[in-house]
């Protein structure tokens, strides 16, 4: 492709680069393929020169670039959960046919953007929850058009690198612990609304004491889907009441605690085929916290590995909170030791 200024009268044919204004006549918009109209109206506004590009032999229209791009990226949209947008000025956008969570293959998608700087893919971060509609991903091609050796080869490195993983999970119920003087039910609604996202409408909370052995026997009761449980008393050992009540029911506790803050409380494992997500106290709050990325994938039927919340860490300091105690410098800790 070739850009610059060139005499208004050689204009013809040209893509405009940059509005130009035809005085009362009104405006030529940039991206504007000029006609033999177009430059009589500029020559007529007194515009002896406008910027313009020209595609060269090999080169690939912007709206045609983006277009095959998406088509190498999602080319089987109802199975990858994606719906493909129009092209239009060099865009096509990726959105969520539904909620679910964002499936990227990274080392594809960086091999697309190393391929030209003038093809580029934005997306969300990977294990996003989406919404229905929600922009996963913009293709964008930033100059008019792309030399089509580098497009075929932006489109050879896509292979299918998106999709949304939608829920796979048809029922989550609740079991909440009670403590005297505790935040009993409260959160109730804020946990409703994080499965409501998802499609589903959660059953009433089963409440009991926050006993292991009333626990267990809740847990024992029968259930196909996700089961989460809200302590009145935050769990703070793997030994806690509420990972002993998920063993002694006959359960497995896979992990506890995560370096995602707020919600390093929270425990993972599984009852039989039932997963079971121990959830932090932060949960009673709508606000973003660890159990959301766990929960979501976790729904959407992605394995969450000890290593896979291990790496939550890089980006797991979601929200400070001013009222937390701090040390101070020049004091001393608790073990004697003087804080930084």
């Amino acid at each position: 492709m070739k850009f610059g200024a060139v005499p208004t009268e050689t204009a013809e044919g040209a893509i405009l680069a940059h509005s130009v204004s035809l005085g009362s006549a009104g405006r030529l918009r940039k991206g504007r393929v000029l006609g033999r109209a177009d430059v009589a109206a500029l020559a007529a506004a007194g515009t002896e020169e406008v910027i313009v590009a020209r595609l060269e032999e090999g080169d690939v229209i912007e709206d045609e670039a983006a277009h095959q791009l998406a088509k190498a990226l999602v080319p089987d949209p109802a199975r990858q959960q994606l719906r493909v947008t129009e092209p239009f000025t060099g865009r096509v956008n990726l959105l969520a046919e539904g909620p679910g969570v964002a499936m990227l293959d990274i080392s594809a998608l960086d091999a697309v953007n190393r391929v030209h700087p003038m093809i580029t893919l934005a997306t969300v971060p990977a294990h996003q929850q989406m919404s229905d509609g929600g922009m996963v991903a913009t293709i964008k091609i930033i100059s008019y058009a792309v030399p089509a050796d580098a497009l075929q080869e932006a489109c050879a490195v896509a292979r299918e690198a998106i999709r949304l993983a939608p829920p796979i999970i048809d029922t989550v119920r609740l079991i909440i612990t009670e403590i005297p003087g505790g935040a009993g039910s409260k959160g109730q609604a804020a946990i409703a609304n994080r499965v409501s996202a998802f499609g589903l409408e959660m059953a009433p909370a089963v409440i009991v004491p926050h006993e292991e052995a009333a626990l267990a026997r809740a847990l024992s009761e029968p259930n196909a889907g996700l089961t989460l449980i809200l302590t009145g008393s935050a769990t703070s050992d793997i030994d806690d009441v509420a990972p002993a009540a998920l063993r002694q029911a006959g359960g497995l506790v896979t992990r506890f605690g995560m370096p995602v803050d707020p919600g390093n409380l929270l425990f993972l494992g599984d009852l039989g085929a039932q997963p079971v997500i121990g959830l932090p106290g932060c949960a009673r709050s709508p606000a973003l916290n660890g159990a959301d990325w766990v929960l979501a994938r976790v729904m959407c039927g992605i394995d969450v590995s000890d290593g896979d919340i291990a790496a939550m860490g890089v980006g797991g300091l979601l929200k400070e909170i001013p009222t937390r105690p701090q040390p101070r410098a020049g004091k001393t800790t608790r073990r004697g030791a003087s804080s930084a």
